[in-house]
């Protein structure tokens, strides 16, 4: 792309706005004002070690992309090949300037965490960052990357409210025991019936331990937290094989 000039940036910018990521396109913040700080740089900062440095030679599907922020810093590290996914058209949009502004290049696609079977493809990296709490079917969403897309490391986040415990969950109760469900840390997906933060596609807010349930019943082995909200996980077996994807049907793409 010819290079632009920091005002032609803005004008850009500005145009594709508004921005939920703060993105440094050359000097030009897109959200400076951001009710988070420099998002999602600062969140960016508390699990960036966690991964690895080169990824040389490497796959990444970034799904639920936004602006591309993290699509970008993958492919920074060396990514043989990066793929974007959002179903949001003026996301994508943005990600594509950030990238063409940046000379990365990244791949975009429109397309739903729960038709990601369509990509017939495993990926070495997969990325599913603040998007499970904005969905009516999170743990499908989960069950989907691990049958699909997933070959090896899952980076997760989601909004997370309640109790910030991990305790030891019992593998069964008797059926009169009932004072877990009221412990704090016991897992719990908070449901949402209207809207959270002037945001009608908040759905869910889980605490920190339904968030790690809800990847181990999917079959991802955690293997760091490095901050409450971040899980690095590894694909694994389920720990019931009876249960997974049922959309579609497991092992097939649509």
């Amino acid at each position: 792309m010819t290079a632009l000039t920091q005002a032609e940036i803005a004008a850009r910018a500005q145009a594709l706005g508004p921005w939920f990521h703060n993105m440094d396109l050359n000097g030009v913040p897109t959200a400076p004002d951001h009710f988070l700080g420099d998002y999602p740089r600062v969140k960016w900062d508390r699990f960036r070690h966690a991964l690895p440095a080169d990824l040389t030679g490497k796959t990444v599907l970034d799904i639920g992309c936004n602006a591309g922020f993290y699509a970008l810093e993958m492919k920074r590290r060396g990514a043989h090949r990066v793929l974007g996914l959002d179903f949001d058209p003026d996301y994508l949009a943005q990600a594509r300037f950030a990238a063409e502004v940046q000379g990365l290049e990244i791949e975009l696609q429109e397309l739903s965490v729960y038709d990601v079977g369509s990509l017939g493809q495993r990926f070495d990296v997969v990325f599913f960052i603040g998007v499970l709490y904005h969905l009516r079917h999170p743990l499908l969403a989960l069950d989907l990357i691990w049958e699909h897309v997933a070959s090896d490391l899952l980076v997760f986040q989601s909004l997370q409210r309640g109790s910030d415990d991990l305790p030891e969950i019992a593998p069964d109760y008797e059926f009169w025991d009932t004072a877990h469900f009221d412990a704090p840390g016991y897992p719990k997906l908070h449901f949402i019936e209207q809207s959270y933060s002037g945001d009608n596609t908040n759905w869910w807010a889980p605490n920190r331990a339904a968030s790690a349930a809800m990847l181990r019943a999917a079959g991802f082995e955690i293997i760091e937290n490095p901050e409450t909200e971040v899980f690095i996980c590894r694909r694994a077996e389920r720990p019931d094989a009876r249960y997974g994807a049922v959309y579609p049907t497991p092992g097939t793409a649509r």
